[in-house]
């Protein structure tokens, strides 16, 4: 049975993503005042010791689940054999929060099966949530179905908005007068499972994500009734796209089209 409490195709996928999902998290509050060594990996990006030993817990634990299966972590890399499922792991997604103290990160989880996700989880191990879906069924939270804000005037909207690569400063103006506040978290699959069940209404960031990024938000965030689109309005997800060269856009059905028009309008 899946976290849902109904079969599905993925249903053993899915309950071993949330339990290596949690046990990672267990990993992240022991070592919550001693992320070890920092070290810059851009202007803007860093990555710690926990990093590090998180992925590393996490590859082991499906190696030993599933070894037929590929992998692929923002610390890693991807393997090098060819596999047509893979697990895409990002170990604390949020990392300049949790090196900061600031509880705000996750460990995200998805298998992607021929290019798509097909089973998503993030686990939140600050407020002890895991957020979960399969391609075949509803998005969860701590088993329970989820879903997107039903909020009709735009106006009302609270989003979650980030702006990464050379955005015009107008378009994301547009967007901040359009609704009623943004909101920047500093962790991109957070903030999509947040969408999934509404603390967010929407979630957009221009550029700047990678597939560990958004495999299993966009996914939960999709199942739980969001439209989820790049910033052309084309698919979300790209495994073998470049690294920090993803955007997206998750919204409820009412508002998503209108968003997309704000950010790409020149």
């Amino acid at each position: 049975m899946s976290p849902a409490g109904r079969p599905g195709a993925w249903a053993s996928e899915l309950d071993a993503a949330a339990e290596v999902a949690a046990l990672a998290g267990r990993l992240l509050v022991a070592r919550l005042d001693d992320a070890g060594t920092v070290a810059f990996k851009g202007v803007r990006d860093i990555v710690t010791e926990v990093d590090h030993a998180s992925e590393a817990l996490i590859r082991m634990e499906l190696a030993g689940r599933f070894p037929a299966d590929g992998f692929f972590g923002e610390e890693s890399g991807r393997d090098a054999a060819v596999t047509h499922r893979t697990w895409v792991c990002d170990p604390i997604d949020g990392t300049i929060n949790y090196a900061n103290g600031i509880p705000f990160f996750c460990v995200s989880l998805a298998l992607v099966e021929d290019g798509q996700p097909v089973v998503g989880v993030i686990h939140d191990p600050i407020r002890a949530e895991t957020y979960a879906a399969a391609a075949d069924g509803p998005a969860t939270l701590d088993g329970r179905p989820i879903a997107v804000s039903t909020k009709e005037r735009l106006v009302d909207l609270v989003m979650g908005l980030a702006v990464g690569g050379r955005a015009p400063a107008t378009r994301t103006r547009r967007v901040r007068r359009a609704i009623r506040i943004p909101r920047q978290l500093g962790s991109a699959a957070l903030s999509l499972a947040y969408v999934a069940n509404g603390r967010f209404d929407a979630y957009s960031q221009t550029i700047g994500l990678s597939a560990w990024d958004v495999a299993a938000g966009g996914l939960i965030a999709e199942r739980a009734g969001a439209v989820v689109t790049d910033m052309a309005g084309g698919p979300w997800f790209h495994l073998g796209a470049p690294t920090a060269g993803m955007g997206i856009l998750a919204a409820p059905p009412a508002h998503h089209a209108t968003l997309l028009a704000l950010r790409r309008a020149p």
